[in-house]
């Protein structure tokens, strides 16, 4: 019986990816005109079926409840009517940017008169292996069709029925604009044979794949995908307040970086403070957080200062809590910074809270993280807040895909040579 389970989702993904082969074709000559269409009837659709998302959301949230899950989890899953006018206008933001197909990246002349130019392309076929997140389901979607790619989505089993509600939606637009309904397809079976199928590379069908979620998933996407890899690496962002920082706008970035969501991977998960203020900066912004809402877990010297503290232990540094959870810990000075945040860091997010500009340039040119920022919160990792109109998810990887994956990081090039008759001697 299990064989023919086996025998029954090899056949299922072997369909799947020939039929987002086949829809890959006529996908990359699509004309901008088309692709924006069919966006702007997704975006339509999500919108007028929203009661019908809802309902799934509901199933999901329902059964995601009895299983006992932690609260970041529900968050992460939870549809609302706000956040679906969110997810239509993402795809709307995504149809208003530029066509990255076919944009020229360089051109030059050479002294033997060949003209030479750097072109945009589609990848092709892209995987997308992601969690709990439905929303996702949307932002690839489109992401991945406005750059001229098919795409075959695998979301958790946690959010299948809101997952599909949405894709129905992504489905329809694709109709309504003439392009292949196959160009976004979502597995429909939540065995975890079909994420084995899809990193083996469906025969040669799927040309990249991204993995958003936890650990364990990229873990495994890592260790066994036969094709390449945009690594989604969980979010241990940090935000380190200098001596020279601003010590009201410390408070105020501290508190939205943890509070705001505290189940996205932007969320900063340790606060790092500079030693020399801690008579003057520490006790404001432990309990500017612990006023919010937030459990701080400290050293034994902070906890010296401020007893009631829980204390932190060392895997507390390298935990992605996703929760209202925070570790702090002094360090001494910008050099204390960079050395913990290289140490500890999974290369997402970091911020750098100063005043003193060579102070910030020591934080952007020693750290290595695919986003910095300076005196703002890590909550804005995100590509929607970069103008990009939404991302896949952030990759914490060295590929040309880093940071927010948006709808340029999802083309690959090709260079264009003109010539006028030559012949290499």
């Amino acid at each position: 019986m299990l064989d023919q389970v086996k025998t029954d989702i090899d056949s299922l993904m072997a369909e799947i990816g020939r039929n987002a082969r086949a829809a890959a074709r006529p996908l990359a000559i699509a004309t901008a005109d088309q692709k924006n269409r069919a966006l702007e009837a997704m975006a339509a659709e999500i919108l007028a079926h929203r009661e019908a998302i809802l309902a799934a959301n509901a199933i999901d949230l329902a059964n995601a409840k009895e299983s006992g899950v932690a609260a970041s989890f529900i968050d992460r899953l939870t549809l609302t009517a706000e956040r679906i006018e969110g997810i239509a206008g993402a795809i709307r933001d995504i149809a208003a940017l530029k066509d990255p197909v076919g944009d020229v990246i360089a051109e030059w002349d050479r002294p033997n008169g060949l003209h030479i130019e750097r072109v945009r392309t589609p990848l092709g076929v892209i995987g997308v292996i992601y969690e709990s997140r439905p929303n996702v389901t949307a932002d690839a979607g489109a992401l991945c069709l406005k750059a001229g790619n098919a795409v075959i989505l695998r979301g958790g089993s946690d959010s299948v029925n809101s997952s599909q509600a949405i894709h129905s939606c992504l489905v329809a637009g694709l109709k309504a604009a003439g392009l292949p309904e196959h160009a976004i397809q979502y597995v429909p079976v939540t065995d975890r044979a079909a994420v084995g199928a899809m990193l083996s590379g469906l025969g040669g069908a799927i040309d990249v794949i991204v993995p958003r979620g936890g650990k364990s998933l990229v873990a495994r996407v890592q260790s066994e995908a036969r094709v390449p890899v945009f690594a989604h690496l969980e979010g241990l962002c940090h935000i380190y307040v200098d001596k020279s920082a601003d010590l009201d706008m410390a408070k105020k970035i501290a508190v939205n970086a943890k509070m705001r969501r505290t189940g996205i991977c932007g969320s900063m998960e340790t606060l790092l403070i500079d030693r020399a203020v801690a008579d003057t900066h520490l006790a404001p912004l432990v309990e500017g957080l612990v006023a919010a809402g937030c459990e701080v877990r400290a050293t034994e010297e902070i906890r010296a200062h401020i007893p009631n503290l829980v204390a932190a232990t060392e895997a507390d540094w390298s935990t992605e809590y996703l929760d209202a959870i925070l570790s702090v810990s002094l360090v001494d000075g910008i050099s204390g910074a960079i050395e913990h945040i290289n140490r500890w860091s999974s290369a997402h997010t970091e911020a750098v809270i100063a005043e003193n500009p060579a102070v910030v340039e020591r934080f952007f040119t020693e750290i290595d993280s695919a986003i910095l920022l300076h005196n703002a919160s890590t909550q804005f990792a995100d590509g929607g807040e970069f103008g990009m109109g939404g991302e896949i998810g952030i990759a914490t990887g060295k590929m040309h895909a880093r940071g927010p994956v948006g709808v340029e990081q999802l083309t690959s090039f090709k260079y264009r040579v003109r010539g006028t008759g030559q012949v290499r001697p």
